[in-house]
């Protein structure tokens, strides 16, 4: 088989009834149950929104991602082929590399501005999980992927494999599941642990990147359980308060560039401001998660050395 010529289905398009299907069901479970989440009309029609603004990115600039993994493909002598057991390791390979891609996209602001927009409703149901990215290709994230490519993974297994990723990752997006089977949680991503991630409460800041294994967190140092004492507080640190998709989408984008034009600061500084973590300022005025977990300990003293509150997640050792 040539495997320049390998192609895999459009899985994310292909499961697009299924989100549908999903978003009613919860939809009608919500309102049935009086639980498990709530709707807010303006806000999910934002998600569908940027939803639909992703689509549309990929469809404009998705040639530039795929073209430089085309040209790492020329370049690589390594070939794995098509074995089921390829696309297995790949796909667990690729999920590795989704979570440090994830964690840049909390830990480096650059990258937090296309990201920050999944993380902009302060509501958590299923079209949460379709408020993705307009401006992700100018991340440069890509380059995480390249070593995948020049392993001797085919560019088109590798795409297929995230699309895989991307639909797992839909179902965790809701509160109307409280927790899987305990084997299940110490593996998996869960709504549980997700919910975490999108929790703005200190202790849930910056934890639980994982894409489909939390294992991953778990083993470098990132994993936080939900707290029943402590229900995550969906939304930003500092909320935008908007349903317009255009200020959703670019609104990190912005805030960067003013900083860089900011006057009196240094060329390092607006080095600093792009490659450092979110809310960083120059003058040492910000306020990053390791500060806020501080401010908050320091303020709840019992809560110190408890899940998200351990000494190296408040700039300690």
């Amino acid at each position: 088989m040539d495997l320049t010529e390998l192609t895999y289905p459009d899985v994310v398009s292909l499961a697009v009834p299924f989100f549908v299907a999903a978003v009613l069901i919860e939809m009608t479970w919500i309102f049935i149950a009086k639980r498990g989440g709530r709707y807010e009309t303006r806000d999910a029609m934002t998600s569908l929104a940027m939803g639909v603004g992703n689509v549309a990115s990929g469809i404009l600039l998705g040639f530039v991602t795929f073209g430089f993994f085309m040209w790492l493909w020329a370049l690589t002598p390594f070939d794995l082929g098509t074995s089921w057991w390829v696309v297995a390791l790949c796909f667990v390979l690729d999920d590795l590399r989704y979570y440090w891609v994830h964690r840049f996209g909390h830990r480096v602001r650059w990258v937090w501005a296309s990201h920050v927009n999944h993380h902009s409703s302060q509501h958590y149901n299923l079209t949460t999980a379709l408020r993705q990215t307009w401006t992700g290709t100018f991340t440069f994230m890509m380059i995480v992927r390249a070593p995948l490519v020049l392993l001797g993974f085919h560019p088109a297994m590798i795409l297929f494999v995230g699309g895989l990723n991307l639909i797992y990752q839909f179902w965790i997006h809701t509160e109307a599941i409280d927790k899987m089977p305990r084997w299940f949680e110490a593996v998996m991503n869960t709504p549980s642990h997700h919910r975490v991630h999108h929790g703005r409460n200190p202790r849930y800041l910056d934890a639980n990147y994982a894409g489909v294994f939390i294992i991953w967190d778990k083993m470098f140092g990132t994993f936080v359980p939900e707290q029943e004492n402590d229900r995550p507080d969906y939304g930003l640190v500092h909320n935008i308060g908007t349903f317009n998709p255009l200020r959703v989408a670019f609104h990190e984008w912005i805030a960067i560039f003013r900083d860089w034009f900011q006057p009196g600061i240094t060329w390092r500084d607006r080095l600093l401001y792009a490659v450092m973590p979110p809310g960083w300022r120059h003058d040492g005025t910000g306020g990053g998660s390791e500060r806020l977990k501080q401010e908050y300990v320091a303020a709840n003293p019992e809560a110190g050395g408890t899940p998200g509150f351990e000494p190296h997640r408040l700039g300690s050792k």
